[in-house]
């Protein structure tokens, strides 16, 4: 595998300006870390910071460049770190500030840089800020840093507008007042532990940007910010003129996606230019590449959060008008673009890709799992081979699926928020097997895990995939190393060839050439040779469910 390189030698990366370690993130392989479900060393069957100090030889055998935490500040846990109660501390479940701090010690002498959440659009309602406001008359400087309003109504007893939670239910709760009496209500687009703060309080922006500056100060190498498509909100708050899906928003949808968080983002990105070598990242659910292209404006995001490849099908027209619209939104702007397949809130990629519905007729479960992983196998080569930032996340180089859990075992908020008719994200939040052949799998010495680890994953483990070469770790840390090592990764575009119905195939400008095959037959590969395939060739064809590189 790649041997460790300094700073400035990371900058002669083939996607990466020589003359600019600074711009590093432009061409890395982000792994992101759920650390509840990454390594748990503590025993109470909770993954934590130890757990994943423990496992940072494995990320440097994966040869990644960089992690990203998911939440591990203090917080009661009702959104799992979502829910902030105080922003600049680490939460006692994952570890304290010393454990933190050898954290980013020891990854940095294993050339691996270190990113975490910022969650700014809300706090936890047990954030001191918030306990003052539920003690504090209305119009008080308490209440402004969040967004109370008065109900509709004579008696104020009906929700200020129409709005409803991305978790479901409404978004509005009531508070009683000091007399005991009805009073306002407060926003929270997300659980009611979750109130929205009031970005139009220069309070808020002061200290989010203090926040970033602690974390900045020990050694953090960037964010991922949480809901960065959020914060600002219209005039008015109008109502919502049609109903919203849990878990989905439109672009017109007023809740998101107003004017005003581009603002907040030129504050935001400030403090980055204090720290050079530093990037943020945001979360941004929109639909149209126009939208998409604001966020990363040269002043704002230094990467947007591109989820168009983690929401298609396993298609070749959905996947080139992927990447192409992709590709032209980060262009007109000059940005950089960004991969990924799944993460902590999307289905995992080998369930996704399963056949369904007719496709899926007289196919047993083994088979549906054997296509599923094939395809997974075949759009992680997708994805390694375009230009610009990769995200995987923890698990997918594992090829696990999601999990079909019991109802009693869910504690995703959303199961309960939308009166148990979304079962929620925890299905892909399931702890990652390291080793044996019993779960918990070396996760933790507690066989009573957060989430249960089904017994089937005995094969999928870390521990039996290292020793086989054929392995969805071993095709991970084959195309990771290639990536990193080959110039035929150089360029900023890609170049479409043409390629038989239901096939892809692009060429980058340093001379790597990927080919897709999504059709149902086998088919040529372009001229070239062959560099890796995702499955074995038959006959010297490209299978159906398959990628090949070539150069």
């Amino acid at each position: 595998m790649r041997e460790q390189k300094t700073v400035s030698e990371q900058s002669s990366k083939a996607n990466v300006p020589a003359t600019d370690a600074a711009q590093w993130w432009r061409s890395a392989v982000v792994y992101q870390v759920y650390p509840r479900s990454f390594s748990d060393l503590s025993g109470d069957g909770v993954g934590d910071l130890a757990g994943l100090i423990d496992k940072l030889g494995y990320l440097e055998l994966l040869g990644v460049d960089a992690i990203w935490l998911s939440p591990i500040m203090r917080s009661p846990m009702a959104d799992h770190g979502y829910d902030v109660s105080d922003p600049r501390a680490i939460d006692p479940l994952f570890g304290d500030l010393a454990t933190f701090d050898e954290l980013i010690r020891q990854a940095h002498d294993r050339d691996i840089r270190v990113t975490m959440d910022l969650v700014p659009n809300h706090t936890s309602d047990q954030h001191p800020w918030f306990s003052s406001a539920l003690g504090a008359a209305p119009g008080s400087p308490e209440r402004d840093r969040y967004i109370f309003a008065d109900g509709r109504g004579d008696d104020g007893s009906a929700p200020p507008n129409n709005w409803t939670s991305v978790f479901g239910g409404p978004a509005w709760t009531r508070i009683n007042d000091a007399d005991g009496e009805p009073g306002q209500w407060y926003l929270h687009l997300f659980a009611p532990e979750q109130p929205d703060l009031n970005w139009d309080n220069p309070e808020v922006l002061a200290d989010l940007q203090t926040t970033m500056r602690f974390w900045l100060d020990r050694g953090v190498d960037g964010f991922r910010i949480d809901v960065a498509h959020g914060m600002a909100k219209p005039p008015g708050l109008p109502d919502l003129e049609h109903p919203a899906e849990v878990l989905h928003h439109t672009d017109d949808d007023p809740r998101f996606n107003n004017d005003g968080v581009h603002d907040i983002h030129r504050a935001i990105r400030s403090v980055m230019d204090e720290y050079p070598g530093t990037f943020n990242v945001g979360e941004i659910w929109v639909e149209s590449s126009q939208a998409f292209a604001k966020y990363v404006r040269p002043d704002e995001l230094h990467l947007g959060f591109n989820f168009r490849l983690a929401t298609v099908d396993f298609d070749a027209d959905q996947i080139r008008e992927a990447i192409t619209e992709s590709l032209a939104a980060t262009e007109s702007v000059g940005a950089v673009p960004t991969w990924t397949l799944s993460n902590h809130d999307v289905p995992r990629e080998v369930t996704r890709y399963m056949p369904t519905g007719d496709d899926a007729e007289g196919l047993s479960d083994d088979e549906l799992l054997a296509i599923g992983t094939a395809r997974a196998r075949a759009m992680i080569m997708v994805e390694l081979a375009l230009p610009g930032t990769a995200f995987i996340y923890n698990g997918s180089e594992l090829g696990l699926p999601n999990v079909d859990l019991p109802d009693d075992a869910l504690v995703d908020p959303v199961w309960e928020n939308s009166g148990h008719t979304d079962r929620g994200r925890d299905g892909c939040r399931v702890p990652l097997p390291w080793e044996g052949t019993e779960p918990p799998f070396g996760f933790s010495t507690e066989t009573d895990t957060w989430l249960p680890i089904p017994a089937e994953w005995s094969s999928l483990t870390v521990e039996s995939q290292l020793e086989d070469i054929y392995s969805m770790l071993s095709l991970y840390r084959q195309a990771i190393e290639l990536r990193y090592a080959r110039l035929e990764f150089s360029g900023d575009t890609v170049e479409w060839y043409g390629a038989p119905e239901g096939c892809i195939a692009f060429r980058r400008p340093g001379g790597l050439i990927c080919a897709l095959n999504a059709s149902p037959h086998p088919v040529p590969l372009p001229p070239g040779r062959i560099l890796l395939v995702s499955t074995p060739l038959e006959a010297g064809l490209l299978v159906p469910g398959a990628t090949a590189w070539l150069v």
